[in-house]
């Protein structure tokens, strides 16, 4: 049996429904995707930026440290230890003097060491060297010497104070 053209019924077209929660869903997941790429862009610069201030608050809490038994560290060591935040570098001169700085290079904060074969401060990082007596640069990248501390010695400690 056909019909013809005029018993032909039209039928309404139906759309196939939006799915809004699918189009909230990749909405959101695209959101979240672009706050992660920014936190991982943002976070390094955040923390570049504000360790300078981190370091100078940790820096001037700081003023004084006291090393027991220090006072017996043969002459042409070094002893190296904790002053506020950062690493530094008690030294015991040959000649029986004594002499302490910070031991993070100037240049890109790497941590020094002292070489009392050779009578020197030296960062391996670029190959920076400083004078073990006044912490001035001497050769390498280094832009400035090592920051001074003042040594007191007494019987049974040594006391580094801020310079």
């Amino acid at each position: 049996m056909s019909l013809s053209n005029e018993q032909r019924v039209e039928l309404p077209v139906v759309e196939a429904p939006e799915h809004p929660a699918r189009r909230v869903f990749l909405k959101a997941a695209a959101g979240a995707v672009g706050c992660v790429y920014a936190g991982m862009i943002g976070y390094p610069v955040y923390r570049y930026l504000e360790s300078p201030v981190e370091k100078a608050a940790a820096a001037a809490a700081v003023s004084e440290v006291s090393l027991p038994k220090a006072d017996a560290l043969p002459p042409g060591s070094a002893l190296m230890f904790k002053f506020g935040a950062g690493p530094a570098l008690l030294i015991h001169q040959k000649d029986g003097s004594w002499s302490a700085m910070s031991a993070v290079c100037t240049h890109l904060a790497c941590t020094v060491q002292y070489e009392p074969e050779r009578d020197r401060i030296f960062c391996a990082c670029h190959g920076g060297v400083y004078d073990p007596k006044t912490g001035a640069n001497v050769s390498g990248p280094p832009p400035r010497p090592l920051d001074q501390f003042k040594v007191a010695v007494g019987a049974g400690s040594v006391t580094v104070t801020r310079g």
